[in-house]
């Protein structure tokens, strides 16, 4: 490529619809974005499973609502917040509240029970909810590895801009800046938003697994292809170049970017491990009370 010359454009795998929404506890009404079940999981690598729950508006209630005691082995769940206010606590002592604009990563690795819950003053108060939650699979070396809890407030993540859009970098080194979560294998997470309608046109890492998922409103990717609200884009790893989004006013996108693992993936309910015997050790460690439990006087 000679001196001052753009790449060209990556090549666009795979373009997802969004899908019909379901319960998951009684606080969280999601779309599956992506899972193993959908798309092979060696193309999403290192990403495994992603759930949005739009945006909703919960009335008051004097209990709350979520998701109880449930157990993760052998990945992370990250947790964007949008709009509406999380309470997360689990076995390992890790736990706090995450709302609007802050990231929630939790890294089960060798196990955790936890819970996340709509916290009490939402709760009480009632209002919109929007959230993000995000499974990023562990590499085999680490997936019996000590669990681990961030909680990442919005004043912690690092801006930039980028073309017309404004961008917020939860994780890697881009665009000049460094995101605050401490990742195990290299990821880039960013999201963009376009306030007047215009163009965010940059580079990733050759080879790299590239998603990127709209959240509001509309875009043009890759000069060709219409993406709407809900919709995920899935990049071409093994013929890399730029990406360019021509969006709308008001649209948003979530970027996903990190590097594949290359390993066997088995995931079965809440557990991502890499055979089936492993699925079945970490069912039996759970129900014999090895992944801990929560005091239910808190």
């Amino acid at each position: 490529m000679k001196r001052g010359e753009k790449q060209s454009l990556q090549p666009v795998t795979a373009l997802v619809r969004s899908r019909e929404k379901h319960w998951v506890g009684d606080g969280f009404f999601v779309s599956t974005v992506f899972s193993p079940s959908q798309l092979d999981p060696q193309l999403l690598s290192p990403f495994v499973l992603m759930d949005h729950a739009a945006p909703r508006t919960f009335e008051p209630s004097l209990g709350r609502r979520g998701v109880g005691e449930h157990p993760h082995r052998g990945f992370e769940t990250v947790t964007f917040a949008y709009a509406g206010e999380i309470e997360h606590r689990d076995s390992s002592g890790g736990g706090g509240r995450i709302g609007p604009g802050d990231v929630q990563w939790m890294t089960a690795a060798s196990g955790v029970v936890h819970e996340e819950m709509h916290s009490q003053d939402f709760s009480a108060r009632g209002g919109v909810f929007e959230m993000v939650q995000l499974w990023v699979n562990l590499p085999a070396r680490l997936k019996m590895s000590a669990p681990r809890y961030q909680a990442i407030t919005h004043d912690r993540i690092a801006g930039f801009r980028l073309g017309d859009a404004a961008g917020r970098l939860v994780a890697g080194r881009f665009a000049g800046v460094e995101g605050p979560a401490q990742t195990h294998t290299p990821i880039t997470v960013f999201d963009l938003q376009f306030e007047a309608a215009g163009t965010a046109d940059f580079e990733l890492e050759p080879g790299s697994t590239t998603l990127v998922f709209q959240l509001r409103g509309a875009m043009r990717a890759q000069d060709v292809t219409r993406v709407s609200q809900g919709d995920l884009l899935l990049l071409d790893r093994d013929r890399p170049g730029r990406v360019k989004l021509q969006a709308e006013a008001g649209a948003r996108a979530l970027v996903l970017n990190g590097e594949p693992l290359g390993e066997p993936v088995v995931a079965h309910g809440p557990f991502v491990m890499n055979t089936r015997e492993q699925i079945v050790q970490a069912m039996h460690d759970y129900q014999s009370g090895k992944m801990g439990h929560l005091d239910r006087g808190v």
